[in-house]
């Protein structure tokens, strides 16, 4: 009905829309109920591109052990995922992507798919389109340099002493994001053994390399600005190499090894994360620890648990969410009307509970008054627990009635505690650690990847303040003053925050408004007007 112009809604058409609302809230809330594990959590694939299950295809067949393990059906997973034009995908329609592209085909040939299989042609045809081996991403190259099909000098040096760097040196391993620093120790080790596994059957990425395997040039890329000038050390480190003269090169590798040995969770895991899990294997590999080595079990058991296999394939997640899952589960059916006593709840918050960190992490290294009171991402990961998933479990906490809410509320205070010791200089928070923001390391050629670095994001930042909102926890003025001078500088021209941790504005955008609406509304009127317009400006 419409009256001089102003659009009324039917009351009974208004009902009828309120109905049907209550009826999907309850549906969903039941679905969700009928999801969760005996245990008390909630846990949901994380899916990823295809390069995280190619690489774990090739490291069951460096160490031998791809025979017990069902790998056949991968060749299954990888044909599903290969688009039209050839490719794989980086993520979801991006038109194909060369590395993820590469990294499958060479999955499919250690299968024993050959060359002349029409898939692989494809992809062929794909790959040299877009130049082929030698456009590849660095971690692209330095798998295929552990079976001969690239060349260890093509990939950049990493000199063992940085393990030896002493606390307070410019740099040090922890000034790289935990996700890098977990990734990189291990390879230490491997790009200083640069080892070339044999293989049985062998097989050739030859015609894979635009300009033919015969004149390729094995150099890193040049930029033709300042940071040639990590190109030019290289060549110092590549010389060093070549005539033996790399100081404290053994205790470099030592200290890399016990590094990871005492970072391998009972469960066998590495950060919680198949990159540095692979990695780890294989700096282990390099070291010429044995297959049936408890420490080698431990880990292939931990790989084996991040599979998922259906009676037609089999893929790897690159990482678990169980926490995560369940925290935002919980929030969703208390928030939706779920009373905080309900069972469910109940089972899932005394989950919680049990899974709070309390050993000290690498985020102690430069944050060494924080006493530990986090949660992590997955099951288990007690060196990297992360402010995101801890304010959502606090939040999730703060929603549920428990037995013990003594008990409940003191694990509440400790998390928080801990988290206001990690706020960074700018005024926000970062995942993993506080003030990880030396961004000239995205700029060495082995960080092709430009994720070596953890600093502060909106996302996260917002997240904490949203935690502090509801818990109605206060913090010092000058910490609050400065979080919010710092979500009002990052908002873009637009009216947008950008999201790290999720997809991009529209996540951070809701994550900074959650926040705002709930700190200081008012204050942010005119920021949160400007938000809100950006974000119904967007929906398509």
């Amino acid at each position: 009905m419409q009256t001089d112009g102003i659009q009324i809604q039917d009351p009974m058409k208004a009902s009828g829309n309120a109905q049907a609302v209550e009826a999907a809230i309850a549906a969903s809330q039941q679905y969700l109920l009928s999801q969760q594990d005996d245990q008390g959590y909630w846990w949901a694939e994380l899916e990823s591109n295809v390069s995280i299950t190619s690489e774990v295809v090739l490291l069951h067949k460096i160490w031998g052990t791809d025979a017990s393990r069902p790998l056949k059906k991968i060749e299954q997973y990888l044909r599903s995922q290969q688009r039209e034009h050839g490719g794989w995908e980086l993520y979801f329609g991006d038109g194909g992507q060369l590395s993820v592209s590469i990294e499958a085909y060479m999955a499919l040939k250690l299968l024993g798919v050959p060359e002349q299989d029409a898939a692989l042609q494809r992809a062929k045809s794909f790959i040299l389109e877009r130049g082929g081996i030698s456009q590849a991403r660095i971690f692209t190259k330095l798998h295929l340099a552990l079976i001969g099909c690239y060349e260890w000098r093509g990939i950049p040096s990493l000199p063992p002493w940085i393990m030896l760097l002493p606390e307070g040196f410019p740099f040090t391993i922890y000034e790289m994001s935990s996700w890098a620093r977990g990734s990189t120790v291990p390879l230490l080790i491997v790009m200083d053994r640069k080892p070339v596994y044999p293989l049985n059957p062998s097989i050739s990425l030859d015609e894979l390399y635009l300009e033919g395997r015969e004149s390729a040039q094995f150099d890193l890329p040049r930029n033709h600005d300042w940071t040639d000038i990590f190109v030019h050390l290289d060549g110092l480190f590549k010389f060093g190499e070549a005539t033996n003269l790399i100081p404290l090169r053994d205790q470099g590798i030592k200290a890399a090894e016990r590094w990871i040995l005492e970072r391998q969770e009972a469960t066998g895991d590495w950060g919680g994360i198949i990159p540095a899990m692979l990695n780890s294997m294989l700096g282990l590999k390099a070291l010429h620890y044995d297959v049936h080595d408890p420490i080698i079990a431990r880990g292939l058991a931990a790989i084996d648990a991040f599979a998922l296999e259906t009676a037609e394939d089999y893929r790897i997640q690159p990482c678990i969410s169980p926490i995560w899952d369940t925290g935002l589960v919980v929030r969703a059916l208390a928030e939706s009307g779920i009373a905080s006593n309900h069972p469910a709840l109940v089972k899932a918050g005394e989950w919680l509970l049990d899974k709070q960190i309390l050993d000290y992490g690498d985020w102690v290294v430069k944050n060494p008054q924080g006493l530990p009171g986090g949660w992590a991402f997955e099951f288990d990961n007690r060196f990297y627990p992360d402010v995101d998933d801890t304010a959502v479990v606090v939040m999730a906490l703060n929603e549920v009635t428990l037995a013990d809410e003594q008990r409940k509320r003191a694990a509440i205070d400790r998390a928080i505690q801990w988290i206001t010791t990690m706020q960074c200089r700018p005024g926000g928070w970062a995942a993993f650690d506080i003030d990880n923001d030396q961004d000239w390391l995205n700029w060495l050629p082995y960080g092709d990847l430009k994720a070596m670095i953890d600093p502060n994001t909106a996302d996260v930042t917002a997240r904490v303040l949203e935690m502090l909102g509801r818990c109605h926890h206060k913090i010092s003025k000058q910490s609050l003053e400065q979080a919010l001078a710092y979500l009002k500088a990052e908002q873009e021209p637009e009216g947008c925050w950008f999201g790290r941790w999720g997809v991009n504005y529209v996540y951070g955008t809701s994550g900074v408004l959650a926040a705002l609406a709930l700190i200081d509304p008012q204050g942010f009127r005119g920021e949160i007007e400007q938000a809100a317009t950006w974000l119904v400006q967007s929906q398509t």
